[in-house]
């Protein structure tokens, strides 16, 4: 038993994690980029989590250094998650990333290209876990799909509005 719990472990390249999606919406890069950072559009699209702003930035678009804690239900516990918009390009990227919560490290960057009747998204998150070689292990087996499921979540949401005019109540200072 030890000998086969062993080999797992050095069997594993324990590296830190990135999670690369691409995504494409048929909508104009700008448009695109100012819904991946609403307030509003983030809260609709982590409803299933009931994450909810408890400090910092409330509402509107976040620019470079505005910060927002949010607290959600994820993993089966309630955590608090607070991030900081440390680059921004406005609509080519941004990059946010944990000041405090429960990961040693992340950052989540985002990309907008510009393409034939659309934008594509390129979302790279990179991450590190605590726990040692427990962590790396969930990280391998659970943690590293469940994200990318939340982006992909998130990215869909993120098209719903974009692709149709829900982005007006969002966006209204925009024709």
């Amino acid at each position: 038993m030890q000998l086969c719990f062993a080999f797992l472990i050095f069997t594993f390249d324990f590296a830190m994690p990135t999670i690369h999606l691409t995504s494409f919406i048929a909508a104009p890069q700008d448009r695109v980029f100012d819904l991946n950072r609403n307030i509003s559009l983030h809260k609709i699209s982590m409803e299933h989590f009931g994450e909810e702003i408890v400090s910092g930035m409330r509402s509107g678009l976040m620019n470079k250094e505005d910060t927002v804690t949010w607290k959600g239900k994820h993993l089966f516990k309630t955590r608090f998650f607070t991030s900081k918009i440390m680059e921004m390009k406005p609509f080519e990227t941004f990059t946010d990333k944990m000041i405090k919560g429960d990961f040693k490290f992340f950052e989540h960057q985002h990309f907008f290209k510009s393409a034939d009747n659309g934008t594509i998204i390129i979302d790279i998150i990179t991450y590190e876990t605590p726990y040692g070689w427990v962590g790396e292990l969930v990280n391998k087996f659970y943690l590293n799909s469940y994200l990318e499921k939340l982006i992909e979540n998130r990215n869909k949401v993120i098209k719903q509005y974009a692709e149709t005019d829900k982005w007006r109540a969002l966006l209204s200072n925009r024709r």
